[in-house]
C-alpha cells in the first residue's frame, strides 16, 4: 500500500507537504533560537548547549539533536525526490509547450525549481560552515556558537550567501505554505485568503527573523 501510495501523483504531493510543514516548523523554532544572539555571549552559548542536553538524563547527551537531525535529514530528502519526481512526471505529460503561457503559474513553479536548488545547495554550505567547522573563516571554535556566527557575518561572501538564501527561503514559504494546504484539504474558497495572508506573514516573519541576525553583525550590534 506504502508503494502505490508513493507512487501516485497525489502520494508524492502529500509527502512533499507534510515534509515541507515538518521543516517549516523547523525553521520556526530554529529563528527563534538564533535571536537570541541579541541577548548576548553568555545567552547564545548557553542555549546551544541546552540542545545538546534536552532530554536528559533519559536521553544521552546530544541524543535529541541527533533524533532532530535524522528526522530533518529525512524531510529534506523526501521533500526533495518528490519535488523532483513531480517535476519529471509534468515534463512527461506535456512535451510540448503551451501555445497560451500560463504565466503566474510558471514564474511560481520556477521559483520553487531553482528556490529548492538554492535551498539545498546553501544547507550544504551552512553545514559545513556553522556544524563541522569545515569551511569556516577565522577559526571554527567548538562550544562557542556565538563567536563562530560573528566570524561568519564578518565577512562579505558569509553575509551574501545567507542573505540570498534567506531571500529564496521566503518565496519559497510564501508558495509553498498555499500549495501544501491544498494538497493536504484545508483549502476553500473561504479559507484560500486567508491562507495566503498565513504564507505571507510566515514567509516575511521568517526572512527578516534570519536576515537579522547577519544584519546585526554587520552593523554592530551583535559583536
Amino acid at each position: 500500500m506504502a508503494r502505490t501510495v508513493w507512487d501516485s501523483t497525489v502520494g508524492k504531493k502529500t509527502v512533499m507537504a507534510v515534509s515541507g510543514l515538518v521543516m517549516l516548523l523547523y525553521l520556526v523554532a530554529h529563528m527563534i533560537g538564533n535571536l537570541k544572539i541579541f541577548f548576548g555571549t553568555t545567552e547564545f552559548n548557553k542555549y546551544a548547549h541546552w540542545l545538546r542536553t534536552v532530554g536528559e538524563p533519559f536521553m544521552h547527551y546530544e541524543w535529541t539533536l541527533w533524533l532532530i537531525r535524522v528526522v530533518l535529514v529525512v524531510a529534506v530528502v523526501a521533500h526533495a525526490v518528490s519535488a523532483f519526481q513531480l517535476s519529471r512526471r509534468g515534463i512527461k505529460a506535456r512535451p510540448s509547450k503551451y501555445v497560451h503561457k500560463r504565466k503566474r503559474a510558471d514564474y511560481a513553479t520556477r521559483t520553487m525549481r531553482w528556490g529548492g536548488i538554492i535551498l539545498g545547495l546553501f544547507i550544504v554550505w551552512h553545514i559545513l560552515d556553522l556544524t563541522t567547522g569545515t569551511v569556516h573563516s577565522g577559526g571554527f571554535e567548538t562550544g562557542k556558537p556565538y563567536q563562530n556566527v560573528v566570524d561568519t557575518f564578518s565577512t562579505w561572501y558569509g553575509n551574501t550567501i545567507y542573505i540570498a538564501a534567506m531571500l529564496a527561503l521566503g518565496l519559497h514559504i510564501r508558495h509553498g505554505f498555499w500549495s501544501a494546504a491544498q494538497t493536504l484539504g484545508a483549502g476553500s474558497r473561504t479559507r484560500d485568503r486567508a491562507l495566503k495572508t498565513t504564507a505571507n506573514v510566515l514567509a516575511l516573519l521568517l526572512t527578516i527573523g534570519f536576515v537579522a541576525v547577519p544584519v546585526g553583525v554587520m552593523t554592530g550590534v551583535v559583536s
